[in-house]
């Protein structure tokens, strides 16, 4: 997969902006993108780097998801940048890019903002998921204005250029180091492994009956929201300053991972969710704070409704779990988990991966 996008000279309407090589971007034009959302089934934090580097064999599972992050992006008859998300109501307007604040909400639009060097733009987002869910929404909805914006400006990025391009801004957003598992999802969609060594990082698609998978999965916001990053920035300082306990769990999650991607391999329901409840006992070891009340009770009442396993999604403390059921007791569960005052969410598996579209305004 590349994007290769040819820049003609273009007639410039009155107002339209010019790019460095002087390329009409400010058409009118209109660009809509989206991308998946992720569940990851094991193997979570290990993606930080350096951490997998201090275990040989490192990977994550996981599996694109039919939420989906959207962006759309539509030229203006002047020079000045909106910035809008429509999920959390929050709009930045500039007279031109470098006027883009970056503190406080809204900064990774500011950010997106000044490194396109935007003008004469609107950018329309939209998370799909709840705020600080855990399934990687921020990530595929960076990814989607990454694409967009990059289409309106007929720029040429190769996937792994978006892929870096979009953690890195992510990176400068939070302050902090960014794993590389969720970007992959939101590009590529479907069931992976991505494999963590020192010659980099390499996307695996498993061989999944997505069916099946589906008719499994189940999964559901407990209604904290949490921030992945201050946990995983603990974790992080803490393995790289020696912490002999917190490197033996990472060693155990390396081994979980292997073990998940085998099982989803060969259709071994019972395995899977074996070690999907290795994973959250963990997990639940490598910080305080990674399960909370709302959690808890989600999974009691799930598993005594006829659940398989759970496990929460991305780094705890709030967020998304997601359930591995007996297909025969989904509404057994279903009822477990409204009681349970959780929010059931779509778990469709999505295979598309990201979309772009462009057309006349």
């Amino acid at each position: 997969m590349e994007w290769v996008h040819t820049c003609p000279r273009l007639e410039r309407p009155p107002g339209a902006a010019l790019r460095r090589d002087g390329c009409n971007y400010n058409a009118a034009v209109l660009v809509s993108s989206s991308a998946p959302t992720r569940i990851d089934l094991a193997g979570g934090t290990l993606d930080i780097w350096p951490l997998y580097l201090f275990h040989p064999g490192a990977q994550t599972v996981n599996a694109a998801l039919g939420i989906r992050a959207s962006c759309t992006v539509r030229s203006r008859n002047d020079n000045r940048v909106v910035l809008r998300s429509s999920d959390t109501g929050l709009t930045l307007e500039a007279e031109d890019w470098q006027s883009l604040g970056t503190e406080g909400d809204g900064r990774l639009l500011a950010h997106l903002g000044r490194f396109f060097e935007l003008s004469g733009v609107e950018v329309t987002t939209n998370s799909g998921s709840p705020m600080g869910a855990g399934i990687a929404g921020s990530s595929a909805l960076t990814v989607a204005v990454c694409a967009a914006l990059t289409r309106w400006q007929r720029r040429s990025l190769s996937p792994d250029q978006l892929l870096t391009l979009a953690m890195n801004l992510e990176a400068r957003t939070l302050g902090i180091p960014t794993g590389v598992q969720d970007y992959r999802p939101a590009l590529y969609g479907g069931v992976s492994a991505v494999e963590l060594g020192p010659l980099g990082v390499e996307r695996i698609p498993l061989e999944v009956d997505v069916a099946e998978l589906e008719r499994r999965l189940v999964l559901c916001y407990s209604g904290n929201s949490r921030s992945s990053g201050l946990n995983n920035w603990d974790i992080t300082r803490r393995h790289i300053e020696g912490d002999e306990a917190l490197a033996a769990h990472f060693t155990a999650l390396r081994d979980i991972a292997a073990e998940t991607r085998q099982a989803l391999n060969t259709h071994n329901w019972h395995e899977l969710a074996r070690q999907m409840s290795r994973e959250w006992d963990t997990r639940q070891a490598l910080a305080p704070g990674v399960t909370t009340p709302a959690i808890d009770r989600i999974l009691s009442a799930s598993r005594a409704a006829g659940a398989m396993s759970g496990k929460v999604c991305g780094a705890g403390g709030g967020g998304c779990v997601c359930l591995l059921i007996d297909p025969d007791r989904r509404d057994d569960v279903y009822r477990s988990l409204v009681d349970s005052k959780a929010h059931v969410l779509e778990c469709r598996i999505d295979t598309d991966g990201l979309r772009v579209d462009a057309t006349e305004d």
